[in-house]
């Protein structure tokens, strides 16, 4: 049920965007502008459903690695992928320092699990086992599907505003003046962008996937702990502010940018100590 109703979500995702894309075609370009946003929101779709995976990983340059380089945390992915009795996704590393990790891909066949460096030189063996055990629970639940396909697509629009200011629109004597369609095209397409990740995505799915990964791990304190320190060492080095981080934000297990700016318009986490809270409660009834 859960994953059918992602599926929906999904299916309302890319038909809202379809219906957006083809709003602004018609209104700069009339019929013609029609026929290109159609063309546009086909490409837009399909790189959103099968490369959004992709675009996530890039945005944190994440690099894939094996398990000679590192060995712990892929015996952890494979341990707790057998125990799951689902396929082991490919493993990705980021070069941040800032603590923090995210999985994307549109299904469990077809997922990655990403960490950053500063995650594994933070968290002990056993909490940064629980972190994986929630990530790969947002693969179980189908969370990633939505997810990525939402940061896939926001990244997209972003990077359409912003090439935006080479279009040759026309409409103004100073050929080195910025056109003021152009302008309106971005501020448009900015709120957008966060707007798609704001609809999509449920903070609710951040609960569900603390406690499933939790169970699978059957250790819920240590996912109470990782967090505590995943939250304050994600505020003491925030990830840079900008469209590529933001579009993808979403899909970390903290949010990876400071309090302001891009950070309010794509914050989808629920509050951490909310989140330790409710872990805490759930070990306090399970002895």
């Amino acid at each position: 049920m859960h994953s059918h109703h992602n599926g929906l979500k999904t299916a309302a995702l890319l038909g809202l965007l379809t219906a957006m894309i083809l709003g602004v075609g018609y209104w700069f370009g009339g019929s013609t502008g029609l026929v290109v946003a159609v063309l546009l929101s086909l490409g837009m779709n399909a790189a959103g459903y099968f490369w959004s995976d992709r675009i996530a990983l890039r945005s944190m340059n994440a690099r894939p690695v094996g398990e000679a380089e590192f060995p712990a945390l892929y015996r952890m992915v494979r341990e707790l992928s057998v125990e799951a009795g689902q396929p082991m996704p490919r493993l990705y590393v980021s070069p941040a320092m800032q603590p923090n990790a995210f999985a994307t891909g549109r299904n469990p066949q077809h997922a990655a699990v990403a960490v950053t460096v500063g995650i594994t030189r933070l968290l002990d063996y056993r909490e940064l086992r629980a972190v994986i055990g929630h990530e790969l629970s947002h693969v179980y639940n189908r969370d990633i599907l939505i997810s990525s396909v939402a940061a896939g697509l926001a990244g997209i629009i972003t990077m359409l505003a912003n090439l935006a200011l080479f279009l040759p629109l026309g409409g103004g004597d100073d050929d080195d003046a910025p056109n003021p369609a152009v302008l309106l095209l971005m501020l448009i397409l900015g709120p957008i962008a966060a707007s798609v990740v704001q609809l999509a995505i449920s903070r609710n799915r951040e609960f569900e996937a603390d406690a499933s990964g939790a169970r699978l791990t059957r250790d819920p304190l240590a996912l109470a702990e990782a967090l505590r320190k995943i939250s304050y060492g994600a505020q003491r080095v925030p990830l840079p502010a900008d469209a590529k981080v933001a579009s993808s934000a979403h899909l970390m297990i903290a949010n990876p940018l400071s309090g302001g700016g891009l950070s309010a318009l794509f914050s989808t986490h629920p509050p951490m100590a909310e989140r330790v809270r409710r872990l805490e409660e759930m070990a306090a009834r399970a002895y």
